[in-house]
């Protein structure tokens, strides 16, 4: 595995739904007029008449956005994670998720990554909320590369579905090739002494680490859990059998995210050695992105030495 300069994950996410509008009418883009940091302000420009801003009311685009799918057409609303996932929530909940209407919730944004920005835009909470809704599916991708194809696997995905993005650049992992499946996890290095599970923003960090593991003569099994729900269940129950652990880490607040999710699993199977890593059931704050995960644990430094001690 190589890591290289990336972009941001919502960078990709622009550039799909221009794809993806070019072949399919009934692609839409439902703008809570923040266009231009989710990076759509292109397809309104090429695809006018597939475009809806309803301005700074989540809500009105949610129920626009499910009127839209009852007459067959594929929206998909745009936002922040903290507004797509808690502003919306009843609509889509009310709306969306009980009557599985085609609708996708593309939040930019995500976890820790609009740092400066402060708590009040930081969506820690995002995917844990969206899991307790029965019919959702839920998607965090790791880099440019497999944003690109998971947004574009979303329209052929039957059903509401949240996508993920980041603000900031985050490194590439993936290339134009790979093909991700929609809750289908990768595993990205086999390994029999320890498996991380990471997705989003923190994989990269979960690659170094495994790397730095790999060197001190740690067997590493890496997994991007990209899809967290349906979690690809049978990924983690060949890591329990076959490795002596699981360190999960994320992005999010260790409550009902990946950790947990994961977890849910190892306790149901009696499994094996299990260990959170991600945001310590608290606010973020205005700072550095960096300095958001270190105060968190969320550092190579402490995936390797949550990987040694647990073995």
């Amino acid at each position: 595995m190589q890591i290289r300069e990336g972009k941001p994950t919502r960078d990709a996410y622009g550039l799909a739904m221009l794809e993806l509008a070019a072949n399919d009418s009934n692609i839409y883009v439902v703008d809570c007029d923040i266009g231009k940091s989710c990076k759509t302000v292109p397809f309104s420009q090429q695809y006018p008449n597939q475009h809806v801003n309803v301005g700074i009311a989540e809500q009105n685009a949610l129920g626009v956005a499910a009127g839209l799918a009852t007459t067959g057409k594929i929206p998909y609303v745009t936002t922040y994670a903290v507004f797509g996932s808690m502003r919306m929530l009843e609509q889509i909940r009310q709306e969306v998720c009980y009557t599985k209407l085609n609708v996708k919730i593309a939040c930019s944004h995500g976890g820790f990554t609009p740092a400066n920005d402060g708590a009040s835009h930081q969506g820690i909470e995002d995917l844990g909320l969206f899991r307790t809704i029965p019919n959702m599916t839920i998607v965090a991708p790791a880099d440019y590369d497999s944003a690109f194809k998971l947004v574009k696997a979303a329209a052929k995905y039957d059903g509401p579905v949240y996508l993920r993005f980041t603000r900031d650049a985050v490194p590439s992992i993936y290339s134009c090739e790979d093909e991700l499946e929609i809750g289908k996890a990768v595993e990205l290095n086999k390994g029999n002494d320890v498996t991380i599970v990471c997705n989003g923003d923190i994989l990269s960090k979960g690659v170094l680490a495994a790397q730095q593991l790999e060197k001190e003569g740690v067997s590493v099994r890496l997994i991007d859990m990209h899809t967290i729900k349906p979690l690809d269940k049978e990924s983690i129950l060949k890591a329990i059998s076959e490795t002596k652990g699981i360190v999960t880490v994320e992005d999010h607040n260790i409550i009902n995210g990946l950790g947990s999710a994961v977890a849910e699993i190892v306790a149901e199977t009696g499994g094996c050695k299990f260990k959170r890593i991600g945001i310590q059931d608290q606010f973020g704050e205005s700072a550095p992105y960096e300095h958001l995960l270190e105060k968190n644990g969320i550092t190579i430094e402490n995936i390797v030495k949550t990987c040694k001690e647990m073995l």
